[in-house]
């Protein structure tokens, strides 16, 4: 095994990482953003309140998206696992 073939292969897992974890991640900033202007016009300075919408959203979102992280993750392993004779030899 090549060190080009290990830099490969971490840049896939940290592309296919950011590609995956993006829509968790930008809905709860896109919720905690709605919420913090929610507060700051009402001077509501509550801080459990972004809390609950935070993860009503997130588990929104996982249901939404799971079976498509299941089926790029599952496809991931997939092609890493058909790959690895050419690593080896």
């Amino acid at each position: 095994m090549t060190p080009e073939t290990v830099i490969h292969l971490g840049y896939q897992a940290m592309k296919l990482t950011l590609i995956v974890s993006a829509p968790i991640l930008l809905t709860a900033l896109a919720v905690g953003l709605l919420v913090s202007l929610f507060q700051a016009a009402t001077q509501i300075n509550e801080m459990t309140l972004s809390f609950i919408p935070k993860i009503l959203a997130i588990v929104a979102i996982i249901i939404l998206t799971g079976p498509w992280v299941l089926g790029t993750l599952g496809d991931f392993t997939r092609n890493l696992f058909h790959e690895i004779p050419q690593m080896i030899g």
